[in-house]
């Protein structure tokens, strides 16, 4: 899943804390990279906690949850997306195929397709 904000795709994960974020857009879980939280008030963007007004929101099972105060509520449903839960991962994020291929022909230490 890339950053919501520039696109950026996470690389290989470290070991240790992820210092990407996870958050909640329009109720869809998303994730912001490390240069976005530094350059943008990235928690502006986010969905808030009708509860406690915490960005610190997860989707998960067609609910949305705040990590800070526990407040769950249902997720509203897609925008016309042949009726997936708005939580859903999307997988028609451009540029994935070709990132794919290309970490497959790394991986599989092939030549250009062709």
């Amino acid at each position: 899943m890339p950053c919501f904000r520039c696109g950026a795709r996470q690389t290989d994960p470290v070991r240790g804390v992820s210092p990407w974020r996870r958050g909640v857009r329009d109720d869809r879980q998303v994730l912001v990279c490390p240069a976005c939280q530094c350059a943008h008030d990235w928690t502006a963007d986010l969905d808030d906690c009708a509860g406690c007004g915490s960005t610190a929101l997860i989707c998960r099972l067609g609910e949305v949850e705040c990590r800070d105060c526990g407040h769950v509520r249902e997720a509203r449903p897609g925008d016309g997306q042949g009726g997936r839960l708005a939580c859903a991962p999307r997988a028609d994020a451009p540029g994935l195929a070709e990132e794919v291929e290309a970490a497959l022909h790394r991986v599989l230490r092939r030549g250009p397709a062709g």
